[in-house]
């Protein structure tokens, strides 16, 4: 019998950065109290999880969508909170889904031209809002926390990359490159999966996203294909991934402080990114990333108890 949902349908409000969706949650959500996101984010997981799968999911949603629970802040100063989720679990950060959240709440009135904070699992995010509609973010501190990491996987050989967070763990690749074609997506996916699988089987279990790099090709210093928790690619150039490639390129030398870094998507949008050193001992940075994004819909969600489907089609769901 599939579970229950909260009665009226739930307020969504869907965008997309730089082609990658993120569905907001505006209203309709479980209550998950008032205490820091981080603890929010377990309530959610342990309690909540079929209102997650039954709002990104089939049929409703689908592997790409990111989900964005609009909630209160825990942090006083902060104009909204925010959890990301997609379709295998969740996330401490999205970048792309932070632009596209900044850019639902002007849609819905609540915040204006100007700078804002918002609270999330892993810290306080602050974004500027443009007049041009154009977000720009700062993230979460960041760093590279090994650098020429040596694997060798099945079927590929030996590969090398580096291990950095971004709000999320990646492991930015350096070789092999093989071409960020928008026809080789499947061997693209396919290979990123069978790299994360190496290192999620040996000392770096926490790594989720795989992020491979080529030259750019639309006036961008260079293209990325990120893998998602899951099999879904980043169609964005990906916020937290390009923090991590900054802080990789803060660390090596390779970009100065404030300079311009422009990060293509396997699809061909962009990001803009710059830092400002936080330790260069340690090699902490803090990245600012800018980008856009537009809402393509303002709907309700409607869950009928009698739906086989109402908590998504999920692998456990089917026979």
């Amino acid at each position: 019998m599939p579970p229950a949902f909260p009665n009226p349908p739930i307020h969504v409000i869907d965008s997309h950065t730089g082609g990658e969706p993120t569905r907001v949650v505006a209203s309709g959500a479980p209550d998950l109290g008032s205490g820091p996101l981080a603890a929010r984010v377990g309530i959610f997981r342990d309690f909540h999880d079929a209102f997650r799968r039954a709002v990104i999911l089939e049929p409703r949603g689908s592997d790409v969508l990111v989900g964005a629970l609009l909630c209160e802040p825990h942090e006083p100063d902060c104009a909204a909170g925010v959890i990301f989720f997609n379709n295998v679990g969740y996330l401490g950060m999205c970048g792309h889904g932070l632009i596209g959240l900044v850019t639902t709440l002007s849609h819905l009135g609540r915040v204006g031209t100007g700078t804002h904070r918002i609270d999330t699992p892993v810290g306080v995010v602050e974004a500027v809002l443009h007049p041009s509609g154009g977000v720009s973010l700062t993230n979460v501190p960041s760093r590279r926390t090994v650098k020429d990491l040596t694997i060798v996987v099945p079927g590929i050989g030996e590969v090398r990359g580096d291990v950095a967070w971004g709000g999320n763990w990646f492991f930015l690749v350096t070789s092999p490159k093989p071409p960020l074609d928008f026809g080789n997506i499947h061997r693209l996916t396919a290979m990123a999966r069978d790299i994360r699988a190496e290192l999620n089987a040996g000392p770096h279990p926490e790594i989720d996203h795989i992020e491979l790099f080529g030259p750019g090709r639309a006036g961008g210093h260079s293209r990325n294909f990120v893998l998602c928790p899951g099999l879904a690619y980043d169609r964005s150039p990906c916020g937290t991934g390009t923090s991590a490639k900054l802080a990789c390129l803060a660390a090596d030398g390779a970009l100065a402080e404030g300079e311009e870094w422009i990060q293509e998507s396997i699809v061909g949008s962009d990001f803009r990114g710059r830092f400002r050193w936080i330790d260069r001992e340690s090699g902490e940075i803090s990245p600012i990333i800018t980008g856009k994004a537009f809402v393509t819909a303002d709907t309700r969600l409607f869950f009928d108890q009698a739906d086989p489907f109402a908590a998504g089609i999920a692998p456990e769901a089917i026979i």
